[in-house]
């Protein structure tokens, strides 16, 4: 799968045909294959990358050394933006990713190794917006989103917002200044929600940029005032993840797998892992056998368990047909 843009468009039309829209509890696809253990499998795996990915990628980590002990994994997650040059540098095997690779970033790695980054789909995101749990508002359009966070309104709201007066609360929480909370540019999380929450706005010079996902979801839970954006399996008792529409007056839906499937929900991703892969030869064991587990029943429960969203079987079996 090569690098670009992402085609949600496309994404959304395969899993509404690969899985039906059901209800919570969210399950992985029963028909998926389990992992089956390989021998031969030993050595080290180092990744860097994604701080959405973390967590996800530190929990199949250590389910896969229950299947290879010798098998020796480092987990770090600063940002999607570490990911492309420590490929680069040859300091990590895997780059996690919340986005796709930039064309700057795919041309210094093919300046580097004489061919293009390799990437599969490991997990849906549908990236939320959170409140303070004691927040009365529970919806908002991307437009009053776009106005609360970016200085330039590209989405079309007429003015700033600046209070939650401005959004229809009332009483004491009417004159209520915002706390805008978000990550630093080194995230792609950063990056995807300039481009889709913001029209590819410029952010406004008081949102209080964290270094992780995990601080931007505790920075909201302990600020009345707060709001900010991070992956849905960040989402913690102390917040809100509030429903969403793509134009104001619009109907509303909230961040669930089966908005995400019907293409309702507005800001949904996949998650990549980036890797090295030569054309037309195969990819490295420890890497394929990494990679190809993630994919499987054990891994795609995991996503659950992170509190992500399962990739359906057909998009699976198009990731898997990279490794052939």
């Amino acid at each position: 799968m090569k690098p670009g843009k992402t085609k949600i468009a496309a994404l959304v039309a395969a899993v509404a045909i690969a899985a039906p829209v059901a209800a919570a509890p969210i399950k992985v696809d029963s028909s998926l294959p389990h992992y089956k253990r390989q021998s031969g499998v030993a050595g080290n795996l180092n990744s860097v990358g994604s701080d959405t990915l973390n967590n996800m990628m530190t929990l199949w980590a250590e389910a896969f050394r229950k299947e290879y002990p010798n098998v020796r994994i480092q987990i770090e997650g600063k940002g999607s933006g570490t990911a492309p040059p420590a490929m680069i540098e040859g300091t990590s095997q895997l780059g996690p990713m919340s986005r796709s690779m930039k064309p700057k970033e795919a041309n210094k790695f093919e300046q580097k190794y004489g061919f293009k980054p390799t990437r599969i789909a490991v997990a849906l995101d549908s990236l939320a917006v959170y409140v303070n749990k004691d927040n009365p508002v529970n919806k908002l359009a991307i437009p009053e989103v776009d106005a609360i966070f970016s200085t330039t309104r590209k989405c079309g709201h007429p003015r700033d917002i600046n209070t939650w007066g401005g959004v229809g609360l009332k009483r004491s929480w009417a004159a209520l200044p915002i706390s805008r909370y978000g990550r630093n540019s080194a995230s792609g999380t950063y990056g995807y929600f300039k481009h889709h929450a913001m029209c590819k706005g410029d952010y406004r010079s008081n949102v209080k940029e964290q270094p992780g996902s995990a601080s931007v979801v505790n920075g909201v839970a302990n600020d009345k005032g707060g709001i900010g954006y991070s992956g849905i399996g960040y989402k913690t008792s102390g917040v809100k993840a509030i429903a969403l529409s793509k134009k104001e007056g619009g109907k509303a839906y909230g961040p669930t797998y089966a908005n995400v499937l019907d293409g309702k929900y507005p800001l949904v991703r996949q998650l990549y892992i980036y890797f090295v892969k030569k054309p037309h030869q195969p990819v490295g064991k420890l890497v394929r056998e990494f990679l190809t587990f993630t994919l499987t029943q054990e891994g795609q429960k995991i996503v659950i368990k992170d509190g992500y969203l399962p990739l359906p079987k057909k998009v699976i079996e198009k990731q898997l047909a990279v490794f052939q």
